[in-house]
């Protein structure tokens, strides 16, 4: 091949480069976070219905509570003792109670929880997070024990009694307070969410 036709060949017209089309997407399923999926916002006269109700279970709860929690037990008195161990009075009960008995206790501790975890959520909308009800269960039911302790007669501190408290809350909030929490109250949205893309 001579110069010349190498250049004839050089400045021939290149071909037009088409640009690549990607097919449409519409009737592809829209992303668990994309707007067509998130539920539009609650009534406000049903989110303000929801939150009177949390708010009336909560002093149900509250007036429960402290019956459960606060009531002296003078004959009592002589035969518990305080605990700041976490696990020896669950091993306790385990080990020398019956297992009625074990149940009772136990598993009243673990119920007494369970409301935190269902009303927070509602009656409280920046509770909500598994973390966020365990810590405000935590701080709560620490301070009803410290009370307990010190003022009523028969009553002591025990720190196992949190424990189970608390790990009722987040079990009534995983089952329950979770999804009613969602459907009463828009999510929230986070702040890497409101990043521009």
């Amino acid at each position: 091949m001579t110069w010349s036709h190498a250049r004839r060949r050089d400045e021939e017209p290149q071909e037009a480069v088409r640009p690549v089309t990607l097919p449409a997407t519409k009737n592809l399923p829209a992303s668990p976070t994309s707007p067509a999926r998130r539920a539009g916002p609650t009534h406000p006269a049903v989110r303000a219905l929801a939150m009177l109700a949390a708010f009336a279970g909560t002093v149900l709860f509250s007036v429960v509570l402290a019956r459960l929690t606060l009531e002296p037990s003078a004959a009592s008195a002589d035969l518990v003792h305080s605990n700041l161990q976490p696990g020896s009075s669950i091993e306790a009960y385990l080990e020398n109670a019956s297992t009625l008995e074990a149940a009772r206790q136990l598993g009243g501790n673990l119920l007494l929880g369970v409301p935190f975890g269902v009303l927070l959520p509602v009656l409280l909308p920046p509770a909500r997070g598994l973390l966020r009800v365990a810590a405000v269960t935590v701080c709560l039911m620490t301070l009803v024990e410290l009370i307990q302790g010190a003022l009523v007669t028969g009553r002591v501190f025990d720190i196992d009694d949190v424990i189970l408290n608390t790990a009722g809350a987040l079990l009534g909030y995983l089952f329950i307070g979770l999804r009613l929490g969602r459907a009463v109250h828009p999510r929230r949205r986070h702040w890497w969410h409101r990043r521009p893309s």
